[in-house]
């Protein structure tokens, strides 16, 4: 049996996933699994039974989430202040005509 550490499962490449971090092998980022965990209130069981992922994952993911923390709520916060400001850009048209 042979030990892999949190370096070998959690990975950023250039052009992979936008260079965010991920679980090696997948395209499931940090970010992913965080907002899993702490925003929609799942366990690691569950997103684990969910993704088809290994359990490993989803704790490595969390404790490079644990670990690196304010970089991916920025990340998050960015990411929901681009879509509100999109939706102030493009009004959704079906909205419009539900009046």
């Amino acid at each position: 049996m042979t030990a892999t550490s949190l370096a070998e499962k959690i990975i950023a490449v250039p052009g992979v996933v936008s260079g965010q971090p991920h679980i090696a092998g997948t395209r499931f980022t940090v970010k992913q699994i965080a907002v899993w965990h702490e925003f929609m209130g799942k366990s690691a069981d569950e997103i684990a039974s969910e993704s088809g992922l290994e359990l490993s994952d989803i704790y490595a993911a969390l404790s490079y989430f644990f670990e690196n923390r304010n970089n991916i709520m920025q990340a998050i916060q960015a990411e929901n202040d681009l879509v509100e400001a999109l939706k102030k850009r493009f009004p959704s048209k079906v909205a419009a005509k539900r009046g």
